[in-house]
């Protein structure tokens, strides 16, 4: 079986609609393990409705929590690690040894509106005032280059005069529900090769 970690900061609505495609057997997974940066962050409790193991590493009780994130990865024989709404920045060993293993799902159409202080709202703040006529979202590999990793899926939505950034958000957010699973689906079945 297909063994993946999922690394979450808040709500969880990503890692809901894994655990919705898995439950519905439309990808052969399973998810091993919910990594959360904070433990008030209500993924944590998506994952235990599940029987999915949760463990909290934050920055405040970990100097190198990136470590720790590879040690429970290795532990726990992954096949791959997606960031789903996680917070954090992943470099050193981590990257190296799960290399083209690890993915990101990004609020926006990439190359637009990525990189460093682009996230969460930030993103849909950034889109309107650039008066944008779409944004979207986008699955791709991570590497050391934040949002810099190769793309493996994205799509459009169109940014409507009268949205707001939360309205904008909700817009997106239903894509990123049906794109991250198929990612992962490309992923799982070799059609999606780093």
């Amino acid at each position: 079986m297909f063994k993946i970690a999922v690394l979450v900061s808040g709500g969880g609505t990503n890692l809901q609609s894994i655990i919705d495609h898995i439950q519905n057997k439309q990808l052969n997974a399973e998810i091993v393990l919910v990594v959360s940066s904070s433990q008030s962050a209500f993924a944590l409790e998506r994952a235990k409705k599940h029987n999915i193991e949760t463990v909290i590493i934050s920055k405040k009780e970990f100097s190198l929590p990136n470590d720790e994130i590879l040690k429970l990865a290795i532990n726990h024989n992954v096949d791959l690690i997606v960031l789903a709404g996680y917070m954090g920045i992943l470099s050193g060993d981590l990257l190296k040894v799960y290399r083209n293993r690890i993915i990101n799902i990004h609020p926006s159409y990439i190359p637009n509106f990525c990189g460093p202080g682009m996230y969460g709202i930030h993103v849909h703040e950034a889109v309107i005032k650039a008066k944008a006529k779409f944004s979207g979202a986008t699955v791709h590999y991570v590497n050391d280059t934040i949002d810099g990793g190769k793309i493996i899926i994205q799509d459009q939505v169109p940014v409507l005069e009268d949205d707001t950034p939360a309205i904008l958000a909700k817009r997106v957010l239903q894509v990123e529900h049906k794109i991250l699973p198929q990612a992962i689906k490309m992923i799982i079945e070799h059609k999606e090769k780093a």
